[in-house]
């Protein structure tokens, strides 16, 4: 018995399983691979609002001290006819790599998604409250008002169950929880076939004429193509566009030497072909069983959203699961689940699409490798419709930090955006002042007694934090960094606005 199972522990089940376990709540994922595998790095770019996470975790700095690249690698991408051929464009400050004054606490970390999950694995070892179970794998879920039963099945074949109260499905594109709710993708799929691989190339990035950068796409007939470093060593990675299984096996060296311009002699590590899927499940939430990351929704990766947003499915649905759990939260906040985080998906879903759009095969044309007066303009459109498509894509910050959640049934009105982010005057992050469960950021001296006491009535864990300026309105912040509530005074009905927000409105 435990209070909540994952099925499913990558990083989105593993960030659920820590979010919750951090709070006293008993949880038990199960996860089919008994090791991480490094050899398909996934997600690279760990972004903003996911470190912001780690940081209330107390671990960022603990990812950024294993990341094979440091922050102060690059944060350029280039777009290039080959690695050693000619530069077209350059972005940036790219995918929030630098800092940009008060806007966020931590800047992304480019780290490949292995790094990310090993270090969740021994965040919930290191709870008492969360267990890692390896080598088994979730094969049905049946609920009823009193519970959730779980069968597990092992590697010998011999089946277990498990009951829970509730259970999340973290269990990616082919999950076995999605099935047994009769959930179901609603999307299309991309026609144009990608293969990836990792390869070892030592030294390349010496023979590299554009400098660092954390992506190279190359535009020329034999490799149009998105590749980049996993590591200062000499680990890349590498995606053909258009380039189909047996095609890629088949001509992957040959592939690897016209991205680079030259012969390169890499060594392939893994393969990892994939079509592109721009799917939101038709119901995330049936009863007690919940759905979360890639088994709820599918992006393509062109701007680094994937897991991220699973990582955001995992803290929302973490925190709400915990209160309901402890007492202090009402059903109304489960509901909200799929309210706040189906809009978010949807949002990312449609802008990873429109990255797309424009890939470096789109881009080809036969004379931008030529000294001629041909290749400049070639090069001079390349370079427009480039600058013109992809910024988008790199620089994409409101997406990530300007989450709206108006309209939520747990926010009053006019609220639910992530809280401002500032320096105080002591050096430290407004974020750090935050407590785990809500907080209410206040002027010096301000009478606050109402609220204070509406909490400790309905059993809300409540922070009070005196770092406002003079006469700024009072500001309550939900576990998530979104504003709950936030006006130059208390409403009337106190206990009503904490029912709201913790899910309990009045009838």
């Amino acid at each position: 018995m435990t209070q909540v199972l994952i099925a499913g522990g990558g990083p989105v089940g593993l960030a659920a399983a820590v979010e919750l376990g951090r709070r006293g709540i008993d949880c038990v994922v199960v996860e089919p691979r008994t090791e991480v595998s490094h050899a398909r790095p996934r997600c690279k770019t760990v972004n903003v609002r996911t470190m912001e996470h780690l940081r209330r975790w107390g671990v960022a700095d603990r990812l950024r001290a294993r990341a094979p690249l440091s922050p102060a690698y690059s944060s350029d991408v280039v777009f290039c006819t080959s690695l050693t051929g000619r530069e077209l464009a350059r972005f940036t400050g790219v995918l929030g790599l630098t800092p940009q004054g008060d806007r966020f606490p931590e800047v992304g970390q480019q780290a490949p998604q292995f790094v990310l999950e090993e270090l969740l694995r021994e965040m919930v070892d290191e709870l008492d409250t969360t267990t890692l179970v390896l080598g088994r794998r979730v094969v049905d879920v049946v609920q009823d008002d009193d519970g959730v039963t779980v069968t597990v099945v092992g590697p010998d074949g011999v089946a277990e169950q498990i009951t829970a109260d509730h259970v999340i499905g973290c269990d990616g594109p082919r999950s076995r929880v999605r099935e047994c709710l009769g959930a179901d993708y609603v999307g299309e799929h991309a026609l144009r076939p990608n293969f990836g691989m990792v390869f070892r190339a030592p030294g390349l990035a010496e023979r590299v004429r554009h400098g660092p950068a954390v992506q190279y796409w190359t535009v020329n007939p034999g490799a149009p193509a998105l590749l980049g470093p996993l590591d200062e060593v000499g680990t890349w990675w590498i995606i053909a566009f258009g380039v189909d299984r047996e095609t890629g096996e088949r001509e992957g060296a040959a592939i690897l030497d016209a991205a680079v311009g030259e012969a390169v002699g890499a060594t392939v590590l893994s393969t990892d072909p994939w079509t592109a899927r721009m799917q939101l499940v038709d119901t995330a939430r049936v009863g007690r069983v919940f759905l979360a990351g890639d088994a709820a929704h599918l992006n393509p990766p062109f701007g680094g959203h994937g897991m991220n947003t699973g990582f955001g499915d995992a803290v929302d649905l973490g925190w709400k699961l915990a209160a309901v759990l402890q007492g202090w939260g009402g059903p109304a906040l489960l509901d909200s689940y799929e309210a706040e985080r189906r809009p978010v998906q949807d949002r990312v879903i449609r802008a990873a699409a429109e990255n797309m759009r424009t890939l470096s095969i789109d881009l080809l044309d036969d004379d931008l490798d030529r000294d001629t007066p041909a290749g400049d303009t070639a090069r001079r459109s390349a370079r427009e419709r480039i600058e013109a498509t992809k910024d988008a894509e790199f620089h994409a910050l409101d997406l990530v930090l300007d989450l709206d959640l108006a309209g939520s049934p747990v926010v009053a009105a006019g609220t639910g955006r992530r809280l401002p982010h500032r320096w105080l005057p002591d050096g430290r992050s407004l974020y750090d002042v935050l407590g785990d469960g809500f907080t209410l950021l206040t002027p010096p001296g301000a009478d606050v007694t109402a609220l204070t006491d509406a909490c400790a009535s309905q059993g809300v864990p409540l922070t009070v934090a005196e770092v406002l300026e003079d006469r700024a309105d009072p500001v309550l912040v939900r576990p998530d960094h979104h504003v709950a509530w936030s006006g130059s005074h208390l409403p009337d009905d106190v206990s009503a606005l904490v029912g709201r927000v913790t899910g309990r409105p009045p009838s």
